[in-house]
């Protein structure tokens, strides 16, 4: 399956072979990671009985069987487990950011919810979903597909919040500056669903549940065999959470957000009693971690080698400015190709992690864009005295930040082609509308959904000038 869409017109400009390249590495670590293919790959039917890696369960035994799902890779999770179950599910329900016409199901209904922003056809299909679990019972098995992006898209306040308040803390907060645990911290104890409450609302049921998930945190470390069971599942709404009512409240001072949030999640947040923490265990629970955050760098850097290629993984820990992260990224290619360290070209580099951006003042904002959009345009204002090196940023399950695109790639030759083309990108990092430069420059990478969710997932490569003609 071909990922990266418009491939074709990312390689008629620029760095071509450097281009080419990289996306070759991309490509193939995409659809390595396609969650489809992980599901389909430990599980399976053989008449009842369902089997997963190395547990199974008859399906005969169960009164209903019901696939529930949130993410930004869940169409592909939720379609693996739609087309292995066949008439053995009773109903699906699932909440997506992007509904693909490739999409095919049979017994389950898609709502497009809001991301990064909650909305009200994600609203109305959590009420859909927990009306469900109310009607479920000890004889009842949920299946659940969790990947990133379930936070917005399986929004559902808590009583006396509103759904306008938990946009606009969503909001204020993603442009905080926050770490997206920070963010998590104060969005899943105002959350009906998310922090561990779907899972808790089914366990009050007798229902099991099954769930298989991807993890975007970073510091999770790299997964194992699949297939087996994994003890440590965490912060999704089917798994136990691990920030605290206490952590919220260290986060609203942290980044003096107070007077900034709504009042009714600040005086929840601050006044909270013990009872109101979120599930902290479920002992009962099946949980299979499809992908984490370092298998993006592992697989890539495999691609890499096995294309002859010289191949380091710099940090799969990577946070902070997204602009930042660029200018370092056109630092080390420069250091590489003149020094050769920490790795003599032709090399490729390899990031993976979370940049945000930080937007205090809406006014400034001119355009649209997203964190790896302005990584990579960062990158290409220092990337002209480093010969042919380029950098490819993407936001791993297809969308970066409030743009259709994925994110960009930029090389030694982009701020020549931006000049000629009028487009000035420090304005556009200034106003973070590095989508409009970036596509403009034909340097914006599409995908559409990739079936998984990493967050961020960067590729450098360094030619070797002194043996190029």
């Amino acid at each position: 399956m071909i990922k990266i869409r418009n491939r074709r017109e990312l390689c008629s400009h620029g760095d071509i072979e450097s281009r080419k390249i990289v996306l070759d590495i991309a490509e193939k670590t995409l659809n390595q990671l396609d969650s489809y293919q992980r599901i389909k790959s430990i599980s399976h039917m053989e008449g009842s009985i369902l089997h997963i890696g190395n547990r199974s369960w008859d399906l005969s035994k169960k009164r209903h069987v019901y696939l529930l799902g949130a993410g930004k890779a869940c169409n592909h999770m939720a379609m693996a487990v739609d087309e292995i179950l066949g008439d053995y599910l009773t109903k699906g329900i699932i909440i997506v950011k992007i509904s693909e016409e490739t999409d095919v199901f049979r017994h389950t209904d898609v709502y497009v919810g809001g991301h990064p922003l909650p909305n009200q056809a994600g609203y109305e299909a959590c009420l859909k979903i927990l009306d469900l679990v109310d009607q479920a019972g000890p004889e009842d098995l949920f299946i659940c597909t969790i990947s990133g992006g379930s936070s917005a898209l399986m929004s559902c306040p808590i009583e006396g919040i509103s759904l306008e308040a938990e946009i606009s803390t969503t909001d204020v907060m993603l442009k905080s500056g926050a770490n997206i645990y920070e963010v998590n911290a104060i969005r899943r104890h105002i959350s009906a669903m998310n922090g561990g409450m779907l899972a808790k609302r089914i366990e009050n049921t007798g229902a099991e549940l099954i769930g298989f998930g991807i993890s975007d945190a970073v510091g999770t470390p790299a997964t194992k065999d699949i297939g087996i069971p994994y003890k440590q599942y965490a912060s999704t709404p089917i798994g136990p959470d691990k920030t605290t009512l206490e952590d919220a409240r260290n986060v609203i001072k942290k980044y003096n957000v107070a007077d900034r949030l709504p009042k009714t999640v600040v005086d929840y947040l601050m006044n909270a009693g013990p009872d109101k923490e979120t599930p902290k265990e479920f002992p009962n629970n099946t949980y299979y971690l499809l992908n984490t955050l370092p298998d993006s760098c592992i697989l890539a850097k495999q691609a890499a080698e096995a294309m002859g290629l010289r191949a380091m993984i710099l940090t799969s820990f990577l946070e902070g400015e997204s602009k930042d992260a660029g200018t370092f990224f056109a630092s080390v290619a420069r250091e590489i190709m003149t020094y050769g360290n920490p790795i003599s070209p032709p090399a490729v580099i390899l990031s993976s992690g979370e940049v945000t951006t930080q937007i205090l003042d809406n006014s400034s904002i001119t355009g649209h864009g997203g964190p790896s959009q302005e990584l990579t345009a960062s990158f290409a204002l220092l990337a002209s005295k480093a010969k042919g090196a380029c950098m490819f940023s993407i936001d791993s399950e297809g969308t970066d930040g409030t743009t259709p695109v994925a994110g960009g790639i930029t090389d030694s030759t982009s701020c020549k082609t931006a000049l000629e083309k009028n487009v000035d990108i420090p304005a556009a990092l200034r106003g973070h509308s590095c989508y409009e430069a970036l596509r403009e420059i034909g340097d914006a990478v599409f995908t559409g959904n990739t079936g998984t969710n990493l967050c961020d997932l960067n590729i450098l490569y360094v030619p070797d000038i002194k043996t190029q003609p």
